[in-house]
């Protein structure tokens, strides 16, 4: 069975669990799950096995913290260290699927906010003129601090795993990171001056580049 078919395959085995072992369990499959150098196929195999191992417990009574323990973090490093890393040809996919839908999305809601501003509010103009090379760099620069960001927020994920969260508190946490991460991208893009050629855009061609890379990220995504 493929990853994808055995992750849909777990969403649903995943609504028999009580509350107490699905906290349990998710934790698990979050934090492992997180662990993105390695093989996807083999960390969905290993995830599916714990779910049927715990099912079938927990038909006898028993709880996770029976089956697996106490220290679920332990078993979750255990795990993973034995979970073979991805080979050179899927995570150069990996990497690329996530540029890609980087893109996509920065260049569909691009078009789409400057058509929402144009029509609603009308301001501006339905056409856009971009400087290619202030553009170029900001789009060069933009990938690598997205990836950092990326990065930070999965340890915050991994971290968080295993431990009693407050819901409040990590709604404001998630709202200033999701602040701060548009301030940094703003400051970027004010802070680049404006240089090179000059070439006119309408905003709706945008939307079809975000949908064409879309799809690219899509293609790619089901050849990792």
């Amino acid at each position: 069975m493929k990853a994808k078919e055995l992750i849909e395959e777990n969403n649903e085995k995943r609504k028999q669990l009580t509350k107490e072992n699905l906290k349990y369990y998710e934790d698990m499959l979050v934090y492992i799950r997180l662990s993105f150098s390695k093989s996807e196929q083999e960390t969905e195999e290993i995830l599916s096995e714990l779910l049927d191992h715990l099912l079938l417990a927990q038909k006898e009574g028993r709880t996770a913290k029976e089956i697996f323990g106490n220290a679920p973090k332990q078993l979750a490093n255990n795990i993973i260290g034995e979970l073979p890393r991805m080979v050179t040809k899927e995570t150069v996919g990996f990497f690329a699927m996530i540029i890609l839908y980087f893109l996509a999305a920065s260049v569909f809601f691009s078009g789409i906010s400057h058509l929402i501003i144009y029509y609603v509010f009308n301001i501006g103009e339905l056409v856009r003129e971009f400087h290619v090379g202030s553009a170029s760099i900001k789009a060069i620069l933009s990938i690598p601090i997205a990836f950092l960001l990326l990065c930070v927020l999965i340890y915050y994920l991994r971290w968080s795993c295993f431990k009693k969260r407050n819901k409040i508190l990590e709604f404001m946490i998630f709202w200033f990171y999701s602040l701060l991460s548009l301030g940094i991208f703003v400051l970027l893009f004010f802070l680049i001056p404006d240089f090179g050629p000059v070439v006119a855009i309408p905003a709706y061609v945008f939307l079809l580049v975000g949908i064409v890379l879309y799809v690219a990220a899509r293609i790619t995504r089901a050849k990792v």
